[in-house]
């Protein structure tokens, strides 16, 4: 092999002295390189041996380190896509939870409203029963305060009518009104049914042999034998009569034997008349 070297590089003391730098060409030299098999030999050995070491110490090494970061980065894909998974599943599950949510404050929303209306429902229901009510009972307490006040005008105006009455009989009370009544129970006897006469015979005991009988005025003769006659074919036994006068009566009798007593005499229809007014002013307060 021919190697031709033709340059020479002029530095220092060699520069001229306004500092110029020159570059001189020199003399080729020619030199011959011998090829030797044993040289090449080394040298591709010596290549092998640092193939051999960058692999031991340096390839293997940086391979190892390579791999750990490849599987480093690997797993960490691997958690991010785990993670993105479930960060998907659980966005997933929120949306369907927000969805449900929605749903049922809807159909909860819904219910309120529905029940709102029902009890709205109810208790306009409930108002107008209880207006209705008091209005009917409103109703009834006027109807009612209405009758108790036309009763107490009838009442007054039956006790005015009484009184005017008992007064009025009071001054036409005289023999011939005696007389009267006298002859209205003498027929009300005789006009007795059989069990009715076999009732009042049925009250008397044997002990009962007296019977009083109360005028208003003195009785005739006449009239005495009548009465007795008639209370001895009622009563079918002889009794003892005792006339007495009453002014008390005004007018007509009254007759007592035993336990009972009957009367046909101004004053107890007096009485009875004002006994049945207070019975029904007693009904009437009562109500």
């Amino acid at each position: 092999m021919r190697c031709i070297v033709g340059l020479k590089i002029m530095l220092g003391p060699e520069m001229n002295g306004v500092g110029r730098q020159s570059l001189l060409p020199t003399r080729c030299l020619e030199k011959t390189v011998e090829l030797s098999w044993s040289t090449l030999a080394l040298e591709m050995f010596n290549f092998l041996v640092l193939l051999w070491l960058l692999k031991r110490f340096f390839y293997k090494p940086v391979q190892s380190v390579i791999k750990r970061r490849q599987d480093s980065i690997e797993e960490r894909l691997a958690r991010a896509e785990q993670m993105e998974v479930k960060a998907n599943k659980m966005l997933s599950q929120y949306e369907e939870r927000k969805e449900q949510w929605h749903l049922e404050c809807e159909q909860a929303r819904e219910a309120l409203q529905t029940e709102i209306k029902l009890k709205r429902e109810k208790e306009e229901r409930s108002l107008r029963d209880s207006l209705e009510q008091e209005r009917q009972r409103n109703l009834t307490l006027e109807i009612q305060h209405s009758h108790d006040l036309e009763r107490q005008l009838e009442l007054r105006a039956l006790e005015q009518g009484s009184q005017f009455a008992a007064q009025l009989l009071k001054l036409a009370s005289g023999p011939e009104l005696e007389n009267r009544l006298i002859e209205l129970f003498i027929h009300a006897l005789n006009s007795l049914d059989e069990d009715r006469i076999v009732e009042l015979r049925n009250q008397l005991s044997h002990s009962d042999a007296l019977m009083q009988i109360s005028s208003a005025f003195t009785l005739t003769e006449e009239k005495r034998i009548t009465i007795k006659k008639l209370m001895k074919k009622i009563l079918q036994r002889d009794l003892q009569y005792h006339f007495v006068e009453d002014s008390e009566l005004v007018a007509g009798l009254r007759i007592r034997v035993g336990p009972w007593e009957l009367g046909a005499n101004i004053n107890d229809e007096l009485l009875g008349f004002s006994s049945l007014m207070g019975d029904l002013m007693i009904e009437s307060t009562g109500r």
